[in-house]
């Protein structure tokens, strides 16, 4: 584990994961970003926010964090009918998506190898239930 991130002796921050940014690790973004992932072209508000199983609001309020960090835009249609508006990644916002997909993957192998190599065991000597 200690290698993977450049480190022979010392383990200090093996499990930190630095590349888990919080703005794309909230519940509701991290869906927002995997459904914009699948689909190159964008997708219309409604069907985003069907995907995600979120409110006008709900959905509005994230959107607005994630084209903060310049992750996605919004593109505007005014026609016949009511206003269209799809969301899409940036390229930035795809590079930064993957690149925290990578991370996270990290944590996940780093758990399963963790939970298949080790059996629970008793405490050292003199620990006792809190």
């Amino acid at each position: 584990m200690a290698e993977r991130r450049g480190r022979k002796s010392d383990d200090r921050g093996t499990f930190a994961y630095g590349g888990l940014d919080r703005v794309l690790h909230e519940k509701a973004r991290l869906g927002i970003l995997t459904a914009l992932i699948n689909q190159s072209e964008g997708l219309l508000f409604g069907d985003l926010k069907r995907l995600c199983d979120l409110t006008d609001g709900n959905l509005s309020r994230h959107l607005q964090v994630l084209q903060t960090d310049a992750l996605i835009e919004v593109w505007k249609a005014n026609g016949p009918g009511r206003p269209q508006t799809l969301i899409r990644l940036s390229e930035s916002g795809r590079k930064v998506f993957l690149g925290y997909i990578e991370e996270l993957s990290q944590v996940v192998h780093d758990a399963q190898r963790a939970g298949q190599a080790r059996s629970r065991k008793e405490p050292p000597a003199g620990f006792a239930p809190a």
